[in-house]
């Protein structure tokens, strides 16, 4: 193994074990948040940096013959370059500049995660491990901090939820929409006896923190990730397709009768104005939008006399990149998403490895979509959906690989 390898391996293991802390690079930036970071400044630029130089080893080692190109990075660099024509026209240029740049390191990761996986002895199980401690101890942290009501501010704020490193209820959610499926698929198909324990045990506490976010929007998506799961892996296609509407109709049901106590009675409101505020910025920006993090500053014109003074973005993925990367940014988006699916599903139907842990990392994407419909989670778009996109492929190609 070369240095050069070692090097991916100590990048790869430290990128992965990071990600529950991606929330805290939100203090980089003006806009502010309705949320409490418990991640100080500091190490939130110290993560930056680390970022950084992880590039850098990602951007050495893609540079090395031979120099393929993964089969996403055409798109996602369309995505990127119509998120630098809504920056350079847009009304936030600062904040932008963050999102700009973080997306550019996401980019990286996806590439190094396509190209490296299966051939970096020792790759595949060092994403896995990473991913899995990282995630029991985002988990077990979460789980106390509610416990023990520390600290107190973000226990008020978030009304008794669930937490922990992240900024808020959500985005723990949604970080479960993809830490629950893969640990599933993992303890089912993982190699290492010692990797499929560690899983069980991550999906355990995974789920008791999962229900203890009392987050709808990812209650919902977790409800459309398992559907997806057991659509792609159930034999009799009637029966499967039953089990998935079944499980859809029963997270939405628990939804409407057991999370509502747990949130702001407003909130069911706010966001039916802050949608309404968003069609207006999407009405009179359509083409480029008003920039990366723009929203919230076009936010305060547009809004309904009884709307919410302030406003991050506009309560769903989709509606967020229209206002914010108008229709050019939307399409280059969709085109992201749709290649990845057309791909996805050939490499599954081509592979002889087993397609569990494929679909396992897939429904966490069609879990993060659905979640998209009425919330915008940055961690998760950036932290999570780019960089999976390519373990899923990886995935489909090579199964767990040496994990």
């Amino acid at each position: 193994m070369t240095a050069l390898n070692r090097a991916q391996l100590v990048a790869t293991a430290i990128a992965f074990a990071s990600v529950p802390f991606f929330p805290s690079f939100i203090t980089l930036t003006n806009v502010a948040f309705p949320g409490v970071s418990v991640v100080p400044l500091p190490i939130a630029i110290g993560l930056l940096c680390a970022m950084l130089v992880l590039a850098v080893v990602a951007t050495v080692a893609l540079a090395k013959p031979p120099r393929t190109m993964p089969v996403l990075v055409p798109p996602l660099l369309v995505w990127l370059a119509a998120c630098l024509l809504s920056l350079l026209l847009g009304f936030n240029l600062r904040d932008g500049a963050v999102f700009f740049g973080i997306f550019v390191l996401s980019i990286l990761w996806h590439a190094h995660n396509a190209r490296f996986y299966d051939l970096v002895p020792g790759l595949a199980k060092t994403v896995w491990w990473a991913y899995l401690l990282s995630g029991l101890f985002a988990c077990t942290v979460a789980i106390a901090m509610v416990v023990t009501r520390t600290p107190a501010v973000q226990y008020t704020i978030a009304n008794g939820r669930a937490v922990g490193t992240f900024v808020l209820p959500g985005e723990l959610a949604g970080y479960l929409l993809f830490l629950l499926p893969i640990a599933y698929a993992l303890a089912r198909c993982a190699r290492s006896a010692a990797l499929r324990t560690i899983a069980w045990i991550t999906l355990a506490i995974g789920a008791v923190t999962m229900v203890m976010t009392f987050s709808r929007t990812g209650w919902v998506g977790l409800a459309a990730g398992l559907a997806f799961l057991i659509v792609m892996q159930a034999r009799s296609g009637r029966a499967r397709f039953a089990q998935g509407a079944a499980i859809v109709v029963v997270g939405v049901a628990i939804v409407l009768l057991l999370f509502n106590e747990h949130h702001n009675p407003s909130e069911n409101f706010t966001r039916l104005s802050i949608w309404q505020a968003a069609l207006g910025v999407i009405d009179r920006f359509p083409l480029t939008g008003v920039g990366p993090f723009g929203f919230s500053k076009i936010y305060p014109f547009v809004r309904l006399p009884d709307g919410d003074a302030t406003a991050f973005h506009a309560h769903s993925m989709y509606l967020t990149f229209l206002a914010e990367l108008g229709i050019v940014g939307f399409l280059a988006f969709c085109w992201v998403i749709w290649r990845f699916a057309r791909e996805w599903y050939r490499r599954v139907h081509a592979s002889s490895h087993t397609a569990l842990l494929a679909t396992g990392i897939a429904a966490g994407v069609v879990g993060a979509l659905v979640q998209g419909l009425i919330d915008t989670v940055s961690v998760v778009i950036f932290g999570l959906l780019v960089p999976m996109l390519a373990l899923a492929l990886a995935a489909a190609q090579h199964g767990a690989g040496d994990a």
